[in-house]
């Protein structure tokens, strides 16, 4: 791989944050680059854009009917937009790493700073990922913002895509005491999904670090580290039931609620001041927590999609041309100078092709992302359609460590949220019918809790039954997946719904 194309790769995987920093330093690094404003000077030309010199930062836009015709995906080629001599980048990315798997920022910098490759390529504004001094990770903050921490977690903890875009819909919702903002009603609204199956990812999330997080109030917040610490008896309930007539010293009436005496509520006082009633507020708060979407979607008149690149989050950078021409005067029968002041002016082009190709194939994977998905925009999570990085590749005739890099860390704001996209992809199961679509694992799941909720309390249905059933309606799937979708649902077997059902009845 040629040094640019190096630098293609890794600005095409690096997140708003990453990308923001870099181009900043390109902008310290390089004299001929300059940030781009309403009031450039029309001597300068755009640095990120086309060969032919158009601005690519106005509004990139694809429209997705999905009955594609040629001229539908030929706008987003983001090919085109290279010169005849240049190498569409993705055939690069298909020879260096043919496993799917995006390489982390740091496996990047290693193998770029390893062979020295590189390095060979001028000074300052080539910017070396393996260097010590500007590698990618000094331009990072240190600071861990909550949301960020919780993300973390989402994407350890939860690994159905459905669950997760639940899980990613609510975080975005935890204020920075660690409080939910929300209610399971309106993320199931938003999602177009059951308000059980989003309060049992809730009941999830509320297990995450630091415990009392996704509260929604400051009860549930103390009654969520009280039952960590395996605290939260009936007395100690009925305390934090009652904080306001603890915060009006009615210590008579907590004792006849709580059923205890003075040093009984005075040790269940104490230990109540041992909690944190803000557990969200040890992150540092600077840190920006909102999230900025790198494209949007929205709905046509006509029933399709527009997919946009959103501007906002775009670096915007020219060649000063002028001072190109100025120096160039100087540095006549200077070869040193004249060669510095070439190399600066191919790496501001460099750089403008390789913001343009990122930009580009950012689009288009998300508005094939978008066509694959449509039942879910239309219809709800229940519907997302099972769906991995070859599917997206082969569709845009890109490989699939491409999409893979695309998809991390990029956003797409959509009508049922911020998303992103690569929570898009799932698992799948078969279908019985020959030819037929593969059903979402997630959806499946959904069916078998559908199934046992709707059961008859003296026909419970066993694993076998839930397999026959599902069977009819097409998706073939095996009685220990069956099993093992149960228990993750937290759902008892057949013999101990029947007990619990009969217990329930008797008790009547």
């Amino acid at each position: 791989m040629t040094p640019q194309l190096q630098q293609a790769i890794k600005l095409l995987q690096l997140s708003q944050m990453d990308l923001a920093a870099y181009v900043e330093q390109e902008l310290v690094e390089n004299p001929l680059l300059e940030r781009a404003d309403d009031d450039a000077r029309p001597e300068d030309s755009p640095a990120d854009g086309p060969a032919d010199g158009d601005d690519v930062n106005a509004s990139d836009t694809a429209d997705v009917d999905f009955e594609p015709t040629p001229a539908d995906t030929s706008e987003l080629t983001a090919r085109e937009t290279m010169p005849a001599d240049d190498a569409p980048l993705d055939t690069d990315f298909e020879n260096v790493w043919t496993n799917g798997d995006a390489p982390s920022p740091a496996e990047t910098a290693a193998e770029a700073g390893g062979d020295g490759a590189f390095d060979s390529w001028g000074g300052g504004g080539r910017r070396d990922f393996g260097d010590s001094e500007y590698g990618l990770e000094n331009t990072l903050t240190e600071a861990v913002s909550l949301r960020q921490h919780l993300l973390d977690q989402l994407g350890t903890d939860i690994t159905e895509p459905a669950e997760r875009l639940i899980g990613q819909s609510l975080i975005e919702y935890v204020d920075e005491s660690g409080y939910l903002t929300t209610t399971p009603d309106e993320i199931a609204e938003q999602l177009g999904c059951p308000v059980a199956q989003v309060e049992e990812v809730l009941k999830r999330l509320q297990a995450f670090d630091p415990i009392g997080v996704f509260a929604r109030s400051v009860t549930e917040c103390f009654a969520l580290q009280l039952a960590e610490r395996d605290r939260l008896d009936p007395a100690m309930l009925a305390l934090i039931e009652n904080l306001e007539l603890l915060a009006a010293r009615e210590f008579s009436e907590l004792m006849k609620r709580c059923g205890v005496d003075a040093q009984d509520l005075a040790d269940m006082i104490a230990e109540l001041k041992a909690l944190n009633p803000r557990p969200g507020a040890s992150f540092d708060a600077s840190v920006s927590q909102w999230l900025l979407p790198d494209v949007t979607m929205r709905p046509r008149s006509d029933g399709g999609w527009a997919i946009e690149l959103n501007t906002d989050v775009l670096p915007r950078v020219l060649v000063n041309n002028s001072y190109y021409s100025e120096i160039r005067q100087q540095t006549k029968g200077k070869p040193a100078d004249i060669e510095y002041l070439t190399e600066r002016l191919q790496a501001a082009n460099w750089l403008g092709k390789s913001l343009h190709q990122r930009a580009m194939t950012i689009l288009k994977v998300a508005t094939e992302i978008v066509r694959q998905q449509d039942d879910f925009f239309r219809k709800g999570i229940n519907y997302l359609r099972p769906l991995v990085l070859r599917d997206i590749a082969e569709a845009i005739e890109m490989h699939e460590s491409t999409i893979s890099r695309v998809t991390n860390n990029k956003y797409i704001a959509t009508p049922r949220g911020i998303f992103e996209m690569k929570y898009f992809f799932t698992t799948s199961i078969a279908n019985a019918v020959g030819g037929g679509d593969a059903h979402s694992s997630e959806s499946v799941r959904h069916r078998i809790k559908t199934l046992i909720d709707a059961e008859d309390p003296t026909k419970i249905l066993s694993d076998d039954k839930i397999v026959d059933i599902l069977r009819d309606d097409g998706v073939d799937i095996a009685r220990r997946t069956v099993a093992k979708y149960r228990d993750a649902l937290h759902i008892p077997s057949s013999v101990q719904r029947r007990r619990m059902k009969i217990s329930k009845t008797n008790s009547r």
